[in-house]
């Protein structure tokens, strides 16, 4: 989804005060925790936070981003989480891929400058932190290979893609599409001195009714010493985590590595170990994403999950989530931020909870039992400027 906004009956998002310690995925110790995680998305995916509209001069583009900053500033946030590669393509002059569309209409047109090095370095001089938002296997909002760039990896090798649900998506039961998908992530982190490699909640896609995700092929060539076709999907995600976790400290030891999931692993109902839930979505079913196991065996540097649900939601409550994601954070160094559903405030779409400006301070009055919680994280920097009802200079008043 373009907003990574979620209910629970499908999907939706060094030396400078690190709100994360380093070295969880490498098996080192994390260094000392300076502060905890006041961070905001800044969501480029059709043009959702940044830039306003495709097309803007490179001045403009600029003055904008720059403004997204200082309003980070301004709310007392320290981390901005930045999508630089929203559908396998780039925001900076990548080796792999063509640049966004986002930025002039065109994909694969040179913006005339580099919006992830000035991020970056803006970032930085305003004492935040640049945590840069990839995802992995998004190809296009579309069907059509042929809108693509003619230079684009997806129309070189059509092998690698399989259309789903209105989407076109690498397959990532491809060890090829593995492999390159991270050489173009890694690509941002060997040319920026990134404080994080982020990925959202996208793995495999969410369901489609009715639809079928046609790996068979893949299944039929890579999935032989797995019980079910479910476990080697899985295994696959583990993979793309696992691979990239040690790359990213291999190239950058002090860069961390961190993941915002779908708020809910598996419900009770399937899982003892699940949470007290009733979601439509569980991310090791339906994502085939393990994202406990990834925490519990430290793979990753810091967990985000979404928990984007009103104190007392009935199929998915912030107040039963936010206990077990600190269950399966305690005592493995893991870092546990919560994703906040900030664009919820005072949508009168959303229930009645959400018109409250002080729904989104009672998270944090509530996460503040639970010492495995080291910061929050709110969707998105539009509404982090905007802040239709108040709901976030509330959070600003009573917290920070």
């Amino acid at each position: 989804m373009f907003t990574r906004g979620v209910s629970a009956g499908g999907g939706g998002a060094g030396g400078r005060g690190r709100p994360g310690g380093a070295g969880a995925a490498a098996g080192s110790r994390h260094a000392p925790v300076a502060r905890d995680m006041r961070g905001m998305w800044l969501a480029t995916v059709a043009n959702r936070d940044w830039p306003s509209k495709p097309g803007l001069s490179a001045a403009q583009q600029r003055t904008e981003l720059i403004a997204h900053l200082d309003t980070a500033v301004g709310r007392h946030l320290n981390a901005v989480v930045f999508q630089v590669r929203p559908t396998a393509d780039a925001l900076w002059p990548s080796s792999y891929e063509p640049w966004s569309g986002v930025l002039t209409g065109v994909q694969g047109k040179s913006p005339g400058w580099d919006p992830l090095g000035t991020a970056v370095e803006e970032a930085h001089r305003r004492g935040l932190e640049l945590h840069a938002w990839f995802n992995p296997y998004r190809v296009a909002n579309h069907t059509d290979l042929s809108r693509l760039v003619s230079t684009h990896p997806a129309r070189l090798h059509p092998d690698w893609v399989v259309p789903y649900g209105g989407k076109l998506y690498y397959n990532p039961g491809l060890p090829d599409v593995r492999k390159f998908v991270q050489d173009a992530m890694l690509d941002a982190v060997r040319r920026y001195d990134i404080d994080a490699v982020h990925w959202d909640d996208y793995f495999y896609p969410y369901p489609v009714a009715g639809q079928v995700f046609d790996d068979d092929d893949a299944y039929a060539a890579h999935g032989g010493n797995f019980p079910d076709r479910a476990s080697w999907r899985r295994d696959n995600t583990d993979r793309l985590v696992r691979e990239m976790a040690a790359s990213v400290k291999r190239i950058r030891p002090r860069t961390q590595f961190g993941i915002s999931p779908f708020g809910v692993w598996r419900n009770a109902a399937t899982d003892p170990l699940g949470s007290d839930t009733r979601a439509g979505v569980q991310t090791y079913d339906d994502l085939h994403a393990d994202t406990r196991k990834w925490v519990r065996e430290r793979w990753i540097d810091y967990i985000c999950p979404q928990i984007y649900w009103n104190i007392g939601f009935a199929a998915a409550d912030y107040a039963k989530l936010v206990p077990w994601w600190s269950d399966v954070a305690r005592g493995t160094g893991v870092r546990l931020y919560a994703g906040e559903a900030l664009y919820k405030a005072g949508d009168p779409a959303q229930p009645v909870q959400w018109q409250d400006p002080a729904e989104l301070s009672r998270h944090l009055t509530f996460a503040e039992r639970y010492p495995q919680v080291n910061g929050h994280v709110f969707f998105s920097a539009k509404e982090v400027g905007a802040d239709r009802i108040g709901a976030m200079a509330r959070v600003v008043e009573d917290h920070y």
